[in-house]
């Protein structure tokens, strides 16, 4: 049991790391995590519901998780095959696709939530 408990902490210890690393040297996680920032606090700012939060939260995750994802593939492709190779570049476009469909998720969320205190505001 100890053991157990010693291999799962080793785990988050990976995990936390490349969180870390993904948030240091990824422009497109920074990027995503200043626009999500702003739009937390217009959440706050609007005061968008319990469900509404969970909805965007899970959304945010999607995305942030794909990019990773994506970001593991892309790294991973580099160093299997340096040079650029049409098969690669097939690989590394689906990858790119997948962070697309999270993102376009994410902006239909988006409208869905917050258009409506759009449209009660004028």
């Amino acid at each position: 049991m100890i053991l157990f408990i010693k291999g799962r902490l080793q785990s988050f210890k990976y995990a936390f790391r490349g969180l870390f690393l993904l948030l240091k040297t990824e422009h497109s996680i920074m990027a995503q995590t200043f626009v999500f920032s702003l739009i937390i606090i217009l959440g706050f700012t609007v005061g968008i519901s319990n469900q509404d939060w969970i909805n965007q939260i899970i959304a945010m995750g999607l995305v942030m998780a794909i990019e990773g994802m994506n970001t593991a593939v892309e790294k991973l492709a580099d160093f299997v095959h340096k040079e650029h190779h049409p098969k690669i570049g097939f690989i590394k476009d689906i990858s790119a696709g997948a962070v697309t469909f999270a993102a376009l998720t994410f902006i239909i969320i988006f409208v869905i939530t917050y258009l409506p205190y759009i449209i009660n505001r004028t």
